[in-house]
């Protein structure tokens, strides 16, 4: 049943997972699982993506909550006459009364434990195949050749296990269980059958303080939080169960050991698990865009468990062969539409240990691209679920780090970072749901905390659409107070259409969230002593500054960052209805308010500045580098047409310094890399992607640690692991490759002398192009350029070293390049 396409590349490990850190992730947008493997025993730790703390009524009862301790408007105005007379202190105290409490977590949901009777027996290897999402492990046990393949199915909605056993049988047992609260567990002969309550408020470690961390109970407005996870299993075996039904205690716990199942005498399994719960049906709502969340929520308890079994019912009834191409079919078409090899090694088995060994830079940037690829096609799927939040789908924490939230100051947007360019613009999707539930959620603080228009995002969001400031009243604002969450994520729906140039996209999600975003900065800016608007009060975030009277302080007016991303937004909204022909009042009003917003500005010192005048940093070397976002993700700073404010940014960096953490080293290669800069982007690459090969439960949760690197299964860490550290670095290694800013596809801009050889086909640009691009020698071969829309013809122009060139590209058409990017040929491509 082996189906390896020999193109493929695999990663493969000796040895069965111990800790949750060396287990493989295998997910499908919407379930997920550590695959831990072994001979006697194995863990297969299971994620859903609606399993959340929280209801859909969360953050509305947040903001009566910040509104009855006086947060609003006219407190707003005190608020920023202080940060304007420098009173700091009576600031910040007016604002805690602005910070809501926290969004909700992200939880784990079930464990299954697969028990077969041959005793240890030999493990040989686990694999995981980057082309298709199917983990391979092969083993002996009690003389018997065991082989089992695990995959997340999204045409089926499912988890499978295949088991196929050579050389006689053996018997099975299965255990289900949860983390959260059972309440019901049935086993049956098809499989077990559980069911749990999901907690409907969820506190992060980070607040100690919260008497009961993780609360149950009926939600508001008649809402159930509730889960419901089903395993069907056929097998050529005898079934026997432990118990007909499981009996749930008083407490909530479950009897029967949590729904044990067991086969004997079986020589084939497949095991297939599906999910219904309640927090599903509200994110179903979403497509009411008027009020997501508020639809869909009346299913009961009895329903969930039937669907949940009619789903796995239903998908085991294909059988695993079918179960199987049909998945891979689905992620063959997902991702093998692009791709990047540096070296000539493009595919074939590669131990983990030869990549975290860092003998070979090149396999290392490579599967750095491939694993990145296939973790975002694993945890974001449109239709799935929410998108990839900071631990991507895969969590085994009830208190994980941070919530596994949502952190939309940096980390959810670098997740999103490399969805175009590395062909997976239908991974992008459920981040424009989230975005359309915040539209909904930030429009009521937008209006009721600050008197203003459109929708607005704060620091951190969950898939409720939290939309407040989080801190609970006593957290510094550097990180709890930031108004320009929601604008930054606003950039991800122009970056759609520029990269695809769907107009149809651009009319009907994008514009009106646009709109929004921009109605709502329009009103929180206010006229400057100057003449100039105003962003007040603004931070820069997470990072702090020494005062004139010596104190540390985060507050201030006008950061870098709060103006390049309004300055960004207004633009393009201007050009969004530019494109679309729309001549609303907005516009008028961006056109008049675009000329009065500080531009960016250099120091004494030569660096970009970071606030409105020269701040001494109270740490120099601080993780976040804030202020350079209008070199990257943006396009308001470079080399070529701004090479002051290159120049200034490039002293920024060289200030900060090397080390980093998992997302802080990706941004700083992709800064780099914009700047041209190969070497430092490669040194600051061998850095983020060493073995971290200290015990990271020794360190977590650690914040600003420059000790990260990868894990045993290649999961990127600070330490604790942070998903976006390897969406970022897979994002970062693409710039260093083909870079599409501004309306120039520029070839090579920063890949070393270290990478002489390389090739990559189907990267995205902006402008609606794909690109093919190989280089020999450290010099440039062959380059191809074709329109994403077969149907659209247009003139891309390339650079590449000093040389540039504009080709037309007809309707149906590639277009071919020599290394001059001359010698031009045609093809047609339909």
């Amino acid at each position: 049943m082996d189906h390896r396409d020999s193109d493929d590349l695999i990663l493969a490990w000796r040895r069965p997972a111990e800790r949750w850190d060396e287990a493989v992730p295998v997910g499908n947008g919407r379930l997920a699982a550590m695959v831990f493997g072994g001979t006697d025993r194995a863990r297969f730790q299971i994620n859903d993506a609606t399993v959340w703390s929280g209801t859909p009524e969360t953050p509305a009862l947040g903001l009566a909550a910040v509104r009855a301790a006086g947060a609003g408007p006219d407190r707003l105005a005190e608020i920023r006459t202080a940060i304007r007379a420098e009173d700091y202190r009576r600031a910040e105290d007016l604002l805690m009364s602005f910070e809501g409490d926290y969004s909700q977590s992200y939880l784990p949901y079930a464990d299954l434990v697969m028990s077969l009777s041959g005793g240890e027996g030999r493990y040989r290897r686990r694999t995981l195949n980057l082309g298709t999402g199917v983990v391979t492990e092969l083993f002996e046990t009690g003389g018997r050749t065991v082989t089992r393949y695990t995959w997340a199915s999204r045409p089926a909605g499912a988890l499978c296990v295949a088991v196929e056993v050579s050389g006689g049988a053996l018997d099975m047992a299965l255990d289900l269980s949860s983390p959260l609260r059972a309440v019901h567990a049935a086993v049956a002969g098809t499989g077990p059958v559980l069911g749990v309550e999901i907690p409907v408020d969820g506190a992060p470690p980070h607040e100690p303080s919260v008497a009961e961390p993780l609360r149950y109970g009926p939600g508001p407005d008649g809402y159930d939080p509730f889960g419901a996870i089903a395993v069907t299993v056929h097998t050529d075996g005898s079934v026997g169960t432990d118990g007909d039904v499981g009996s749930v205690g008083a407490d909530g716990s479950v009897g029967t050991a949590n729904g044990s199942w067991s086969v004997r005498g079986m020589s084939r399994a497949l095991v297939v698990v599906a999910s219904s719960t309640s927090a599903e049906d509200a994110w179903a709502g979403n497509s009411d865009r008027a009020a997501p969340g508020r639809a869909a929520r009346s299913a009961s308890r009895t329903d969930h468990l039937d669907r949940a079994a009619r789903r796995s019912a239903t998908a085991a009834a294909l059988g695993a062969p079918a179960l199987r191409a049909e998945h891979e079919r689905g992620m063959r078409d997902l991702l093998g539409g692009a791709g990047l090899t540096i070296g000539t090694r493009r595919a074939g088995t590669v131990d983990v240990d030869e990549v975290l060994s860092g003998t070979d830079e090149h396999l290392t940037a490579t599967v750095v691209v491939a694993l990145g690829r296939y973790l975002l096609a694993s945890a974001s799927r449109p239709g799935g679920g929410p998108p990839a939040n900071l631990q991507g789908l895969w969590n085994a924490e009830l208190r994980p780090p941070w919530s596994s939230n949502y952190t939309i100051n940096i980390n959810t947007q670098m997740n999103y970072w490399g969805a175009e360019a590395a062909g997976l613009s239908a991974c992008h999707e459920p981040l424009f749901d989230l975005i359309e539930r915040l539209a909904a959620t930030g429009g009521q603080v937008a209006r009721e905390l600050y008197g203003a228009r459109g929708w607005v995002a704060h620091h951190n969001t969950d898939m409720w659409g939290w939309a407040l400031p989080v801190g609970m009243g006593h957290s510094n604002p550097s990180w709890a107070i930031w108004m320009m969450g929601g604008v930054w994520l606003s950039q991800h729906l122009w970056d759609r259409y520029d990269f695809t140039r769907d107009t149809d996209f651009l009319r009907e999600r994008a514009w009106p969230l646009l709109r929004g975003s921009a109605l709502f900065c329009l009103d929180w800016l206010v006229d400057g002593p100057d003449g100039r608007l105003d962003t007040i009060p603004a931070t820069s975030p997470e990072n702090l500054f020494i005062s004139g009277a010596g104190t540390v302080e985060s507050l201030s007016y006008s950061t870098t960052m709060d103006v390049t991303l309004i300055r960004a937004l207004f633009t393009r909204c201007l050009a969004a209805a530019g494109v679309l022909g729309l001549t609303e009042p907005v516009c008028d009003e961006i056109r008049s308010a675009l000329p009065r917003l500080r531009p960016p500005t250099i120091a004494a010192d030569g660096r970009l500045r970071e606030w409105v005048v020269d701040h001494v940093e109270q740490d120099p070397h601080h993780r976040h580098t804030s202020h350079l976002i209008g070199l990257h993700p943006l396009d308001q700073i470079d080399p070529e047409t701004t090479p002051d404010l290159a120049a200034a940014a490039t002293k920024v960096l060289d200030g900060r310094g090397p080390g980093g953490m998992g997302w802080s080293w990706a941004w700083k290669i992709a800064l780099r890399a914009r700047l041209g800069d190969a070497a430092s982007a490669r040194c600051l690459l061998l850095e983020a992607t060493r073995r971290f090969d200290r015990d990271p439960d020794e360190f977590a949760p650690v914040d600003g640690s420059r000790s990260g690197g990868l894990l045993p299964n290649l999961f990127s860490t600070h330490p604790p692991f942070q998903m976006d550290g390897n969406f970022g670095l897979m994002a970062a290694v693409l710039e260093m490759v083909v870079d599409s800013h501004g309306d120039v596809i520029r070839l090579l801009p920063a890949v070393p002398r270290q990478w002489p050889t390389g090739t990559a086909f189907g990267i995205a640009c902006r402008g609606g192009w794909l690109v093919d691009v190989d280089w020999r020698d450290g010099e440039l071969a062959a380059v191809s350029v074709r329109a994403c829309s077969p149907d659209r013809p247009g003139t891309a122009r390339l650079s590449c070293r000093g040389r540039t060139t504009r080709v037309a590209v007809g309707a149906g058409e590639r277009v071919r390049l020599g290394p001059a990017l001359d010698e031009v040929t045609r093809e047609e491509i339909r």
